[in-house]
This record gives C-alpha cells, sequence and structure tokens, in this order.
C-alpha cells in the first residue's frame, strides 16, 4: 500500500485518510494537551514562553481560557503537618529547656546558702554547749572554750593545702602541700574530750618532733569552727590510718574511736594559732556546686533537639525549578 507525502513527510495511509472533522479534532486534542502541561505551573510559564512561538502561545492561552486543566502537581509541594509524631519530639526541647531553667533556680539557691554559710562562720562565738549531742545542730557555728592538747595523740589529715593566701605563725606561704594536724583536747570544765583541728602544716613538719615549739602545755583558751562528719569523696579509697600514717578524710566517728574521744570536732580560727605551730583558720565552706555544668548541658540539649526538629518538621522547602519540573512530566 503507497504512502502518501504531505509537505515531504511520509504519513501511513490510513494517518492521510479520514474527513477534515476527524483531521481537526485530533488537532485541536494536541493542542489543549500543549496548553494544560504548560498552565500547570506559573514559575515554568515563562521559561516555556520562550521555547514556544508568539502565534502558538497567544492560541494556548485562548483555548486554555476556554478548556481550563486541573493544576496536576503543584510547583511547591509543601510539608504536610506534622501531627501527632511532631508533637512528641516536640517534647524534648521543651523538657531540656525547663531542666535548664530549673538548674539556674538550683544554682541561685546554691549560691545564697553557701553566703549564708560563710556569714555564719563569721559570727559571734558562742561557748561550748555543755549537751554535746547539741554540736550537731552547730555545723559552721563559732565556739570557745578551754582546755589541755594531748600532743602524744596526734592525728593528721592529709594531702591539704594551705585554705588561707596569707600565712602565719610555722609557714607564710600557702602554695605547699601538707596535712591538718588533729589533736585530742581535755575540756577544763567536764571530764570529756574531743577532737581539735590545730591547723595546717607542711608535709616537712608532719612529725611532732619537728615542731616543739608549736605544741602548748597547759590550760589554754581557743575558739573555733564547729565540723560535723565528712561524706567520703567519690574514688576515694577508704585507707588506713595505722599503715598510712594519715587520714584521707575527716571520718570524725572513726578518729573519735580510735583516740578514746567524744564524736566532736572543731576547726580552730586563725586567731587561735600557736606561734611555731600549725596555722589555724582551715575551715572551708564546702557545698558541692555544679549547676552551671547542668545548665549548660540542659540548654545545649534544647537548642540541638529543637534545631533538628525545625528542620524536620517546620523548614520549607526548597522550590523546583523549571526543568526539574519538565523531566517530570516527561516521566508521567
Amino acid at each position: 500500500m503507497s504512502e502518501t507525502l504531505i509537505q515531504g513527510k511520509s504519513l501511513h495511509p490510513i494517518s492521510a485518510k479520514g474527513t477534515n472533522s476527524q483531521r481537526n479534532v485530533r488537532k485541536q486534542t494536541t493542542g489543549v494537551r500543549f496548553c494544560n502541561t504548560m498552565q500547570t505551573s506559573r514559575g515554568t510559564a515563562g521559561f516555556l514562553r520562550l521555547l514556544v512561538p508568539r502565534q502558538a502561545w497567544h492560541g494556548c492561552l485562548k483555548r486554555g481560557a476556554q478548556t481550563q486543566a486541573p493544576r496536576l502537581t503543584k510547583a511547591l509541594k509543601k510539608k504536610q503537618t506534622f501531627g501527632e509524631g511532631g508533637y512528641i519530639l516536640l517534647v524534648v526541647p521543651l523538657a531540656t529547656f525547663c531542666l535548664g531553667t530549673w538548674q539556674v533556680k538550683r544554682r541561685w539557691w546554691k549560691l545564697d546558702l553557701i553566703q549564708a554559710l560563710e556569714e555564719k562562720t563569721q559570727s559571734a562565738p558562742i561557748p561550748l554547749p555543755q549537751n554535746l549531742e547539741e554540736m550537731a545542730e552547730l555545723e559552721y557555728r563559732p565556739v570557745t572554750f578551754k582546755g589541755e592538747f594531748d600532743h602524744s595523740r596526734e592525728m593528721v589529715i592529709g594531702p591539704r593545702s594551705n585554705a588561707l593566701k596569707e600565712g602565719g605563725g610555722l609557714v607564710s606561704a600557702g602554695n605547699q602541700t601538707g596535712v591538718n594536724v588533729v589533736a585530742p583536747m581535755k575540756l577544763s570544765d567536764r571530764d570529756e574530750t574531743i577532737l581539735v583541728n590545730m591547723g595546717w602544716v607542711p608535709s616537712a613538719k608532719m612529725d611532732p618532733s619537728t615542731r616543739r615549739e608549736g605544741q602548748v602545755k597547759g590550760e589554754v583558751e581557743v575558739s573555733g569552727i564547729v565540723r560535723l562528719q565528712e561524706q567520703r569523696p567519690p574514688f576515694m579509697p577508704k585507707g588506713d590510718a595505722k599503715s598510712q600514717g594519715y587520714w584521707l578524710y575527716r571520718d570524725v566517728e572513726t578518729m573519735a574511736k580510735q583516740a578514746g574521744t567524744a564524736p566532736v570536732f572543731v576547726d580552730l580560727d586563725q586567731k587561735s594559732s600557736v606561734p611555731g605551730g600549725p596555722l589555724g583558720g582551715q575551715t572551708r565552706v564546702t557545698l558541692r556546686n555544679e549547676h552551671m555544668s547542668y545548665i549548660i548541658t540542659w540548654y545545649s540539649l534544647s537548642l540541638i533537639t529543637f534545631a533538628m526538629w525545625f528542620r524536620r518538621y517546620r523548614r520549607p522547602p526548597t522550590p523546583e525549578s523549571a526543568i526539574m519540573y519538565i523531566k517530570k512530566q516527561q516521566k508521567t
């Protein structure tokens, strides 16, 4: 069957046949499809207008006005609302932010408590209570008493650094490593003995024979700060004073049993320091205050998790280019 040539192109005999009305319908259908393709995205219209002749473009607009096709795809794909999963994940940054704010309040509370204890140590001293059981309620409270030291039963707690910046008595520098000397003291007004932290000495003066001048004999009147049992710090060994020769921390109960005294412990103040003897005034107001690190940790977690949540659920998508849109249309 011979082919019919139309304008230099070969057409199948079946395509050349048919009435004029059938050919017009096919042309109109093809034009509508082309117009619908161009009108599916506003952002692509300017690019396609450069590729399409002016007459065909205006004809497409006229046909589009008569037969407006619905948009098949959106040029900007908006992300769906985050739904229940997004609300659940949003709890993480909110919770960490609340924890950080709570730590800020805790830090101010701890600083006020430390300041109150420091002011308490500077208050006027009171006489040592007759009932030593009341000492449990007087920590960091200055007291005065009279008695006689028993230097033959001295104990040391170390290693320790000098708590005072300006020295006095035995040494004048506070950057050396040493120990605190603890001696039993027989009270003058009663038949009881307590433990007294006489003060700090360098390691070279730990042996009592090296500081004979500081070993006071007879009755003396002193003042100091009441201290209670110290909790053993984490990762610190219990230690053995008999084998090591010194205590690692202020274990009042065990030290009192070994020395045969009442479980009462007093730090002498600097005014009670003996010339040539241990340096008093070694009381430290030690309260754990690590709230600043917790504040940084919780606020950092809140910022990071919120940024991840915003990136996942709320960040606007990147608009598609005209070329990517045309490629998608060709695939469909």
